[in-house]
This record gives C-alpha cells, structure tokens and sequence, in this order.
C-alpha cells in the first residue's frame, strides 16, 4: 500500500489555490544546500554581546552547507574550546570571548578563508 500524495495532514499551512497545477511542497521535500569544500568556504569570526543578557559569545558566520556539517563543525569549536554554545540560524556561537583560538581552530582544520 503505497503512501496517498495528496494527503491533507501535510498542507495544513495551505488554505486555497486556485491554479489546478499547483504542487503543495512539504517540509520532507526540501532539499539541503550542498556543502563547500573547507578551502572555499569564506567564515567571518567576530565578537557579539549585544541581546544576550551582558554575555559575550563568540560568532561565526558564513558557513555555507547542510545543518548537519555546520553542527559538527559547531560541537568541534565547542569541544576544542572547552566551553559551551549553540548552533542556530545558520551562525555558530561559542560562549566566552575566544575569537582568535577559533581562527586558529579553524585555519587548523583547512578553513583558509576566515577572518
């Protein structure tokens, strides 16, 4: 038995359309963004403190590719740093004021691009 396509649970965000050819596209249908070789990738690293509550987190921005390679690397500078952080919005934020280790960390790994 094979699954309906026009199952109505996943187009609950959809009210109406009038084009007879429309395709309802659901969340399972998107495709993740392929990842840049590390060499190409172009990782700006810089210092924020502003709406977090006085705290200063460490951000790296720029990381093109899927959610899961941007985790990893996020959990590798996390772990070399020995501090906590999250991984949210396509950004890596360390906890902590550590932008020079993590542009070292991060020309260690072969990321050359970065600043």
């Amino acid at each position: 038995m094979s699954k309906n396509n026009n199952d109505w649970k996943d187009r609950l965000g959809v009210v109406f359309s009038t084009d007879r050819n429309y395709g309802f596209q659901t969340e399972n249908e998107t495709e993740e963004e392929e990842t840049l070789p590390k060499n190409q990738q172009r990782l700006r690293v810089s210092i924020e403190k502003s709406g977090r509550g006085g705290k200063t987190v460490t951000v790296v921005k720029g990381f093109v590719g899927g959610d899961g390679d941007l985790k990893a690397l996020g959990k590798l500078l996390k772990t070399k740093c020995g501090v906590g952080g999250t991984v949210k919005d396509g950004v890596v934020e360390v906890q902590g004021q550590l932008r020079e280790k993590v542009i070292q960390l991060l020309r260690s790994e072969g990321y050359s691009d970065t600043k």
